[in-house]
C-alpha cells in the first residue's frame, strides 16, 4: 500500500515539473520476475524509474537512507531493502532477498555500480547482478537513464525542475546458458560486463572501466 500511495503522490509532481520521456517501455514484461539494471548518476533515478513502469519494483538501498528523516520516509513507503555496505552479512541477506523478491514473480531493480557516478562517466559493474541473474534465472533488463544528473546532482536536496529526463528501457537480455556456471567467476564477469555494455549502450555514457567510489551520503 505505502508504495503506491507514494507514487501516487509524487508523479503528478514529476510530471508536470519535468520532461519525461520513455522509450523501450513495451520491453518490461506485464507480469513474471525481471531484473532492470541500470546507471546511477544521481539520488533521483529511484524517483524516475518506478514513475514510469506499471509494475512495482523493489530495490536495495543504502542503510544510511534509513536513518535520515527527510528521506527514510520514501524508502519505508517504497518498500526497499536496507543493506549497509561493507559486510559481507549484509550482501548476502540482499543477495537473498532479491532472490525473494524474484522468486514472488515481482520486479527487482539494482545499479550494478553499486553508487553514484561521481563524474558522470559509466564505471565497472559489480558481479552482484550476475550472481542473482543466474541463480533465479530471470531475464536482465538494461535501462539508460539520462538528464537525471542535471536534474539532481550529488548534494543537492531536492530534484530541480524543467529539466528533460529520459528513460531508456532495452530488450531482456537472458542468461539461461551460464546457469551451470553459476559460482564461476568468469561467467559472473562475463554476464555482468554484457550488462553494463547494453547500460552503456542506452545511456550514451563514456565507460570509466574500474569501479565508482562511494558517494556521499547526502543526495
Amino acid at each position: 500500500m505505502g508504495y503506491w500511495l507514494t507514487k501516487l503522490f509524487l508523479t503528478p509532481y514529476l510530471r508536470l515539473c519535468f520532461r519525461l520521456r520513455v522509450e523501450g517501455l513495451e520491453h518490461v514484461p506485464a507480469s513474471g520476475p525481471a531484473i532492470l539494471a541500470s546507471n546511477h548518476v544521481s539520488f533521483c533515478d529511484s524517483l524516475f524509474v518506478p514513475l514510469v513502469l506499471r509494475r512495482r519494483i523493489t530495490y536495495v538501498a543504502k542503510a544510511e537512507y534509513f536513518e535520515d528523516p527527510k528521506i527514510a520516509w520514501f524508502f519505508r513507503g517504497c518498500g526497499q531493502i536496507p543493506i549497509r555496505r561493507g559486510t559481507g552479512a549484509e550482501w548476502r541477506r540482499a543477495l537473498e532477498s532479491a532472490i525473494e523478491v524474484l522468486d514472488r514473480g515481482q520486479l527487482f531493480g539494482i545499479y550494478p555500480e553499486g553508487t553514484r557516478s561521481g563524474d558522470g562517466r559509466l564505471h565497472r559493474g559489480h558481479s552482484g547482478v550476475g550472481m542473482i541473474a543466474l541463480r533465479t534465472g530471470a531475464p536482465v533488463i538494461p535501462v539508460g537513464l539520462i538528464g537525471t544528473q542535471a536534474a539532481q546532482p550529488i548534494g543537492a536536496r531536492f530534484p530541480r525542475p524543467f529539466h528533460r529526463i529520459t528513460v531508456r528501457i532495452g530488450p531482456p537480455l537472458d542468461f539461461s546458458a551460464y546457469r551451470e556456471r553459476a559460482g564461476e567467476r568468469l561467467a559472473l564477469r562475463s554476464v555482468t560486463d554484457t550488462v553494463m555494455g547494453e547500460i552503456q549502450r542506452l545511456s550514451g555514457q563514456e565507460y570509466a572501466g574500474h569501479y565508482a567510489r562511494k558517494a556521499p551520503v547526502v543526495p
